[in-house]
């Protein structure tokens, strides 16, 4: 009697072959199969996140997506410098007390300082207004008898463009100042005196163009990161202001030179924007 033949073992670990559940021949791993990549569930296994598989087509997303953005190195660098700028902006102040007497009357109060949420043409928006906290220091330091103090205003603000960083910072105090082209001279004196800071070109006057106002502008250099910035002072019967600015240039270039005629119209258009009639 002839014997049928046995039957047909399966060709090895990648061929098809009966599934463990039942039903048809299962695919190989790396065939196409049904499962957590394909159209239809396949028992036995748990469900996975949906997406292409490793051998498919298109590349596999992280498990957390794609990495932020670095900061530049410029943004970082003009933010910490911008605490000096504070500083050096009320240090000005406290100098005011070796200024020569005047025994005239004090001129009217007319105008004060405001910190508006914009400033430079809406190009600056505030950050941070600090008025009531560093404004308060220019005004317990501020014992002149040249000056009668009625408030102060710090601010900073900041603007971006095309990832460029930059970083403004205004100190001002408003009253009935006698002699402000002394006030003046006497706040970048005192900011050039502190001990994170080296005077690069001493303050020197400076009339933006289409201006009848005089603006004294000077370059500091913050000792503690090497960045150069220009600081400039302007002042009337009733208010002075001082204004620092850091840039992409002085934060990433060493040895750049800033612009003390670009630093002074900037100063002279926040202090119209930032001085307003009483009342």
């Amino acid at each position: 009697m002839t014997m049928p033949p046995p039957p047909q073992q399966p060709t090895g670990p990648y061929g098809a072959h009966p599934g463990p559940y039942g039903g048809g021949p299962q695919p190989g791993p790396y065939g196409a199969q049904p499962g957590p990549y394909g159209g239809g569930a396949q028992p036995g296994f748990p469900q996975q996140y949906p997406g292409p598989g490793p051998y498919g087509a298109g590349p596999v997303p992280g498990p957390y997506g794609a990495p932020p953005p670095r900061r530049k190195r410029t943004g970082l660098v003009a933010g910490l410098v911008a605490g000096s700028l504070v500083l050096l902006g009320c240090l000005g102040y406290g100098v005011t007390m070796l200024l020569d007497g005047d025994d005239s009357p004090f001129p009217a109060a007319t105008h004060k300082l405001v910190v508006p949420q914009l400033l430079v043409d809406g190009e600056y928006k505030l950050a941070q207004d600090m008025s009531g906290t560093e404004g308060k220091k220019i005004l317990d330091t501020t014992h002149s008898p040249l000056v009668r103090t009625e408030g102060a205003a710090v601010a900073q603000y900041t603007a971006e463009k095309d990832g460029q960083v930059k970083v403004l910072v205004v100190s001002g105090l408003y009253g009935q100042i006698k002699k402000p082209d002394q006030q003046r001279r006497a706040m970048l004196d005192g900011a050039g005196t502190a001990k994170s800071a080296k005077v690069e070109t001493p303050p020197k006057d400076v009339t933006p163009a289409g201006s009848d106002v005089t603006v004294e502008c000077q370059v500091l250099t913050d000792t503690d990161s090497a960045v150069s910035f220009p600081m400039c002072a302007v002042g009337d019967e009733n208010i002075t202001l001082s204004v620092g600015v850091v840039d992409a240039l002085s934060a990433g270039q060493q040895g750049a030179a800033p612009d003390l005629a670009k630093a002074a119209e900037l100063t002279l258009k926040v202090r119209n924007e930032m001085r307003t009639p009483i009342g």
